[in-house]
């Protein structure tokens, strides 16, 4: 079960998703599958439907449930993916974790599905599936063989609507949950950093909170703080069944409304916009942990990407950070490599730059370093932000730009060739309330930004009124904790 910990993925040539994972649902309060109207009245009644010039086409279900489908003959099979949108920043405090587990809970039994079967019979299909949950969404998909493609939907509508599981389940899941917590955070430094750095450069956003949520949040969840959080959450109009492959698009709306379109429609949840408060002057923290070398990361806030079309100045910003991202580390040879990772003053063995403005929430630029033997991490930190300095008193050149954008355009064409990779960039476009072609026009509108858009947000977004600072403080191997092994987190972990 995939869980995206610490930053969101950011921009390195296009957004990239990491997909693994597996959940279930709930029994208390269950809906029943109920008919609806005549199917053929329920299509003509659509009340939303799109088309883009790549043959994707968009409806809306009977019940408000969103319905995307992409047909690819090249091969005779199909991904179907429901994503939710929902994840980690819908949480209260006291339940951190909670989106997490319920994606474990979904694989855990239906009134027609007992636990585990959900996987068994997936696989006796010929198919794969899994599941993974971010600060913004929660997904599950399946690829399977195109003519099983109705036997999935009904698999998948029928956990969505009433699943069910004894509480037994649940203890034994949370478990899992709290051992993956201690192997992918507690045992793993630079996590627990990352997680220190979120924690501490946002105060009123929910993305303060990790995705796998706190330990002792997980040890105080009950199995009805989960059937809660799916009842309120797991609702038609809040989700969308994404369909790309082999696959006729009539038939597959005819499916989805026989499926999902059966699912009683209900309200979405009213959302509070717990905006961030402006920052008040640098934050820095230090994070000990055993490890055999140190880290830093710096985290400026910085605008989001909120729409496309008819584009704010914050959001001409945050596309000048996506390519400013690129420029920095967003290929070998880039810009921080050549000036921190090589030559006799090299001060780093490693470096990355991240744009995380792509999600519901706030955006945040990140630059990380490893400092180098006898190097320390004030020494990487400054180099880091030598660079930023550098860009914004000397700028970019054209051609440093149009290789940036070749590459870009490279990666996208080639990454079409993936049916996942297709559904992954429509179900998170639809995530964020972006049109079906957003990938399409993002790609158009970066090959627009300029060398003094660059400049221009390197000079605005890095200074210290918006900086914090995370530095790992390496702690001798020999204090690691000896604890003993909790429950196997299975082959979706």
């Amino acid at each position: 079960m995939a869980i995206f910990v610490g930053y969101r993925q950011g921009w390195a040539f296009k957004p990239a998703l990491v997909l693994c994972g597996l959940w279930a649902c709930t029994g208390a309060g269950a809906q029943t599958v109920v008919a609806g109207p005549p199917l053929s009245a329920a299509i003509a009644e659509s009340a939303k439907t799109a088309t883009t010039a790549s043959g994707v086409q968009q409806f809306t279900l009977r019940n408000g449930m969103t319905l995307i489908v992409q047909a690819d003959r090249r091969a005779p099979t199909a991904l179907h993916m429901v994503w939710l949108r929902v994840g980690a920043m819908d949480e209260v405090d006291g339940t951190s974790g909670v989106a997490h587990v319920l994606e474990h809970m979904m694989f855990k039994g239906s009134a027609k599905v007992a636990p585990g079967d959900f996987s068994r019979r997936v696989a006796a299909l010929g198919g794969q599936e899994n599941a993974f949950t971010s600060r913004d969404y929660t997904g599950y998909y399946q690829q399977i063989p195109s003519d099983k493609l109705a036997a999935v939907m009904q698999l998948e509508a029928d956990r969505f609507a009433h699943n069910q599981w004894p509480d037994k389940e649940f203890r034994k899941e949370v478990e899992v949950v709290k051992e993956e917590r201690r192997l992918r955070t507690e045992d793993k430094p630079r996590a627990l950093l990352m997680e220190q750095l979120y924690a501490t450069a946002f105060h009123a956003s929910p993305y303060r909170r990790p995705i796998i949520g706190w330990m002792s949040d997980l040890e105080s969840l009950t199995a009805n703080d989960v059937r809660q959080f799916h009842r309120q959450w797991y609702v038609p109009a809040n989700a969308a069944v994404v369909v790309v492959g082999d696959v006729d698009v009539q038939q597959v709306r005819q499916l989805a409304e026989k499926t999902y379109g059966r699912i009683p429609p209900r309200a979405i949840p009213a959302r509070k916009p717990r905006t961030e408060p402006a920052q008040q002057g640098l934050r820095r923290i230090e994070v000990k942990a055993p490890a055999e070398q140190g880290y830093v990361a710096l985290g400026f806030k910085v605008p989001s990407l909120r729409q496309l079309q008819t584009m704010t100045d914050s959001d001409r910003d945050a596309l000048a950070l996506i390519v400013l991202s690129a420029l920095l580390s967003g290929y070998d040879g880039a810009r921080l490599e050549r000036a921190l990772s090589q030559g006799p003053q090299r001060v780093a063995d490693a470096t990355h730059s991240g744009a995380d403005v792509m999600g519901r929430g706030p955006g945040m630029f990140l630059l990380m370093g490893v400092p180098s033997q006898g190097k320390s991490a004030q020494q990487v930190e400054e180099a880091l932000r030598a660079e930023i300095t550098r860009v914004a008193r000397d700028g970019v050149n054209r051609a440093e730009l149009e290789r940036v954008k070749t590459q870009w355009m490279a990666s996208t064409i080639y990454e079409r060739d993936s049916l996942q990779s297709r559904a992954q960039d429509l179900g998170s476009s639809w995530v964020q309330g972006l049109p079906l072609d957003a990938e399409d026009q993002l790609l158009a509108l970066l090959r627009t930004v300029t060398p003094e858009q660059v400049q221009a947000v390197a000079h605005r977004y890095f200074g210290d009124e918006q900086l914090t600072v995370a530095t790992l403080v390496p702690q001798p191997l020999s204090i690691q904790p000896q604890r003993t092994p909790g429950p196997a987190l299975g082959a979706r972990h």
